[in-house]
C-alpha cells in the first residue's frame, strides 16, 4: 500500500527531470494525504509531458455520481487489467507521480513506527499511476488519480507486505506512451537497492502535521 508520501522538489527540477512543457508552482510538502491535489505527470492532447495537480482517489469517467462508490488510492498491479475500475485508465492513461519519498507503517506491538522510504542518493523517484476524468452534468471536469501497487521488495518487507510501483527514468516514456504489454512488463517490484529507509517521527501519523522534518530520521 502507499497511502502517504513527500514532494519538495522546484518546478525549475521537476521540469528538467521529467522534460515537462508545463509545470505550475507547487509548495513543499511532507505529508500527502489521500484525498488531496496531488502532482502527475501525463500526457497532454497535443502530446507534450505536463505536471498538473489531480485528486488522489480514483473516480472511473463511467460512474454516475462521484460520491457512489470507493474513490481507491491504490490499484494492485497483479489485477490492473482484470478490475473494471482501473483496466481503461491502465491501457490509456498512465501517468507518474514524482516524489521525494513514500512511507509505511510497522506493526510493534499496539503501536505502528512509520518509516520513511527513499532513493539513496536523493534523487527524485516516479510512482507508476493511473488517471482519470469524471464529467458532471454541468461539464465540469474532475480529475483523479491513483497509485499502482506490487508485493514489496526485502527492503520494504519487514515495514509492509505492499510497495508503490516505482520506475525507473529509462522506463518513464514506456510507462506514459508504450503498448499495454510493453507498460504490463513494468509491473515488478523496485529492487532492494532502489531504496534506502529509515524511522520518523509519528507526527507524520496526523495528516495536518508539515514540515521537512517529518522525513527526517527519529531522533537516538
Amino acid at each position: 500500500m502507499c497511502g502517504r508520501f513527500a514532494l519538495a522538489r522546484s518546478p525549475e527540477e521537476l521540469t528538467r527531470v521529467f522534460g515537462l512543457a508545463e509545470c505550475p508552482d507547487l509548495a513543499p510538502r511532507a505529508n500527502i494525504a489521500p484525498a488531496t491535489d496531488i502532482a502527475v505527470v501525463r500526457r497532454s492532447p497535443a502530446g507534450a509531458r505536463v505536471l498538473h495537480l489531480l485528486r488522489w482517489g480514483l473516480v472511473p469517467h463511467w460512474r454516475l455520481d462521484p460520491t457512489d462508490g470507493p474513490r481507491p488510492i491504490n490499484a494492485r498491479s497483479e489485477t490492473v487489467l482484470t478490475q473494471r475500475a482501473f483496466r481503461e485508465a491502465f491501457r490509456q492513461r498512465r501517468c507518474l507521480i514524482p516524489v521525494n519519498g513514500f512511507y509505511e507503517w510497522q506493526a510493534q506491538g499496539r503501536t505502528k513506527q512509520p518509516f520513511f522510504f527513499s532513493d539513496p542518493q536523493g534523487q527524485v523517484l516516479a510512482l507508476g499511476g493511473l488517471w482519470e476524468w469524471w464529467r458532471a452534468p454541468d461539464g465540469g471536469l474532475l480529475r483523479t488519480c491513483c497509485i499502482l501497487t506490487t508485493a514489496a521488495n526485502a527492503r520494504v518487507a519487514p515495514v509492509h507486505e505492499r510497495m508503490p510501483l516505482i520506475l525507473a527514468p529509462r522506463a518513464w516514456g514506456t510507462w506514459l506512451d508504450g503498448p499495454v504489454a510493453a507498460a504490463q512488463a513494468l509491473l515488478v517490484q523496485a529492487p532492494e537497492e532502489a531504496l534506502r529507509c529509515w524511522p520518523v517521527s509519528q507526527r507524520v501519523n496526523r495528516v495536518a502535521e508539515e514540515g521537512a522534518d517529518l522525513m527526517a530520521p527519529l531522533a537516538g
